[in-house]
């Protein structure tokens, strides 16, 4: 690909963003500048929840976080380790010269920055909802890379709700334009993962980060050559999802094996 695209990533951080970057680093085409926001502090993520999905589910889901995930860690850790191996995922902080911190991607200072940069695409991972001002505010695509296949596996966790609705078909990872809904934008690539008796919720993401960089890759490169094209996705119906409640996974886990 040519080094001369000029690249931005929007992103909150994390193992997505990380490896986001060092991908294209690794294969000559730097991201030019990474505007990295803070996360939205649990206070604030628990009263959204609340105020939209209710108490009980709200505190399932933060009982599932606190009390599940932390297991799952420990056991899977093998795993983890195994995929990371395999897939040469990265653990190595994005460096701190290409870093520009915001507290919001929806800041002016955002906007300000993207009109200094004129970049040729910017991509994104892990953000808020990106406001039309910002994605208005220049020519540029913005191009995410979704764990799930929208538009039926929007939100998050795509690969472990597939899983739990027996959706083989659906199960994988995204590739799509943003614009102002919820993983709604118009789909660029698609691609599926398949998922072993050894992984889980913890280890589903990992399988579809390493199938979705190389997608995301070629998007890109689909942008420098002028030959951006949506394609049809693999599913059409259109559901968004949220985090599982503590005593919905024990059930899925302990009655169906969906770990």
């Amino acid at each position: 690909m040519d080094q001369g695209i000029n690249i931005v990533l929007l992103t909150s951080g994390g193992v997505w963003g990380r490896n986001v970057v060092a991908y294209f680093a690794q294969r000559d085409v730097p991201i030019t500048q990474v505007i990295c926001e803070q996360r939205v502090s649990r206070t604030k993520i628990l009263q959204r929840r609340i105020k939209k999905l209710g108490f009980w589910i709200a505190l399932g889901q933060v009982l599932f976080q606190t009390m599940i995930v932390p297991v799952l860690n420990i056991i899977y850790r093998a795993r983890v380790n195994q995929i990371k191996a395999d897939c040469a995922i990265t653990d190595t902080p994005i460096p701190d010269h290409l870093v520009h911190k915001v507290a919001s991607v929806n800041d002016t200072a955002v906007i300000t920055l993207l009109q200094q940069l004129q970049p040729d695409v910017v991509l994104v991972t892990g953000t808020r909802i990106i406001k039309a001002s910002v994605l208005n505010s220049i020519a540029a695509p913005f191009i995410n890379i979704h764990a799930g296949i929208t538009p039926l596996y929007r939100g998050v966790h795509g690969a472990y709700w597939a899983s739990v609705e027996r959706n083989s078909a659906a199960c994988g990872v995204t590739i799509h334009l943003v614009d102002q809904g919820i993983d709604t934008g118009e789909v660029l690539e698609q691609a599926l993962i398949t998922p072993t008796q050894q992984d889980s919720f913890i280890t589903y993401p990992l399988l579809q980060l390493a199938t979705g960089l190389p997608l995301l890759y070629n998007a890109v490169q689909t942008v420098r050559e002028h030959r951006l094209m949506p394609q049809a996705p693999l599913v059409r119906e259109s559901r968004l999802r949220s985090h599982p409640t503590i005593w919905f996974y024990l059930w899925q886990w302990l009655r169906h094996g969906i770990k």
